[in-house]
């Protein structure tokens, strides 16, 4: 029998086996000689040992068609990266560096700006404006008016996506609007530091129609950029790319150089300022990195 791995918990993995449940499962010990650990998002091959207690074995993994490492998963598509319009306001750096983070794993992300019910300015439209023109798949949505949820819906239909972002931004709303199986935990925003409470305390496949899955993770509130040099981190803004024939110097890194086309482009207007003061802030950080 065929499934998929949707949960893992304490050495138990859930197996989701369409048109039959799911299967609460071991994995078999030539996993841990071969030094192969199954992860969620899995497809595996079952062995039922008790289907009226729907009790298995996992005995084989079938062949992963990507990997993520953090969070660790199997098979995942594309990420849906959730940030607020307000209430808590947007970090653009936490939220860039996440787009970072799936570029190195070559996961395609779409951003997903929530509350925007709450957007009395207006300023969700700009944030819009100014990720599409990045290249970015980006949508405004409000999960406590129902608005734009169908637009998500489309863009996972056939896919397994991630679903990730700082906490208290509305994730598990979003989630339970899209699924109808499993109501999630819904965290509270802290009214003193307008932030949420972590309310996803492990990864899950949430199963929303064929071939179509939906992973919660937990909130995040910082990332590291792991394994990156400074210079390539101007690979990882994709508008920077047309204006780099302008530049005097090969390997210019936008900063000092006399001659820029990319500074020129911020001057301009062409690339957004606060895309580039984020990417001027990782490089120092890039730069300034200790190595062990």
């Amino acid at each position: 029998m065929q499934g998929k791995i949707i949960k893992g918990i304490a050495g138990f993995y859930y197996v989701f086996v369409n048109g039959s449940g799911i299967y609460e499962c071991k994995a078999k010990g030539i996993f841990r000689k071969d030094n192969t650990k199954p992860l969620v998002g899995d497809d595996v091959e079952l062995d039922i040992l008790d289907k009226e207690r729907m009790l298995g074995n996992i005995e084989k993994i079938g062949q992963r068609r990507s990997q993520l490492i953090r969070p660790a998963v199997a098979n995942v598509d594309q990420a849906l990266v959730v940030f607020s319009v307000v209430k808590p306001q947007p970090n653009f750096n936490l939220l860039d560096r996440f787009l970072i983070m799936m570029g190195q794993q070559g996961l395609p992300c779409i951003i997903c700006f929530n509350k925007r019910d709450l957007d009395d300015e207006g300023a969700g439209c700009e944030y819009e404006r100014v990720y599409r023109g990045c290249g970015y798949q980006t949508l405004l949505v409000s999960a406590a008016k129902n608005q734009g949820i169908d637009r998500i819906e489309a863009l996972l239909q056939g896919k397994t996506t991630t679903v990730a972002g700082p906490s208290g931004v509305g994730k598990s709303s979003l989630i339970n609007l899209l699924q109808s199986d499993t109501v999630m935990e819904t965290g509270s925003i802290s009214a003193k530091i307008e932030r949420g409470k972590h309310t996803t305390r492990h990864c899950e496949l949430i199963a929303m129609g064929k071939d179509t899955y939906i992973l919660d993770t937990p909130g995040f509130s910082s990332l590291g950029l792991f394994n990156l040099e400074k210079e390539q981190l101007g690979d990882f803004y994709p508008e920077f790319a047309e204006y780099e024939k302008y530049c005097k110097f090969g390997g210019c890194s936008h900063l000092t150089e006399p001659v820029c086309g990319v500074r020129t482009a911020v001057t301009q207007g062409q690339i957004s300022r606060m895309r580039y003061e984020n990417y001027a802030m990782l490089y120092e950080e890039l730069k300034n990195r200790k190595k062990y």
